[in-house]
């Protein structure tokens, strides 16, 4: 149902090495820059970011992005803390959601709170 959504971010060029290396072990990567904003996708422009306009902070947003599997979800987790990122969670199956739920999450260079997830068994 989505096409593409975009974030704002405080430093640009932070927030594509972050989502270069996060986004990879995923299947996804740039798929195209406009100015100032770079989209990300694995074949179409699913995920744009862009500057932060205006005063103060872009609120947190929670993304999660589809693994193909849980190997993928671990490669992602391990991306993001190898480059500085903050664990929130690490990768397991998380039954509380379903009993294939198998997740990892952390934060992006702006607090967002991202996540890598794969719905099989």
């Amino acid at each position: 149902m989505i096409d593409h959504i975009a974030i704002q971010v405080r430093d640009v060029a932070a927030s594509t090495r972050f989502y270069d290396a996060v986004l990879a072990p995923l299947g996804g990567k740039q798929t195209k820059a406009f100015g100032d904003f770079v989209s990300y996708g694995a074949t179409g422009h699913t995920l744009w970011l862009g500057p932060l306009t205006g005063e103060g902070q872009a609120r947190e947003v929670h993304l999660a992005f589809v693994a193909a599997d849980r190997e993928a979800v671990d490669a992602f987790h391990a991306a993001a803390v190898a480059i500085g990122a903050e664990s929130l969670h690490a990768p397991r199956v998380r039954p509380e959601y379903h009993e294939s739920y198998y997740g990892a999450f952390v934060r992006d260079p702006d607090g967002n709170n991202i996540e890598a997830v794969c719905h099989t068994p």
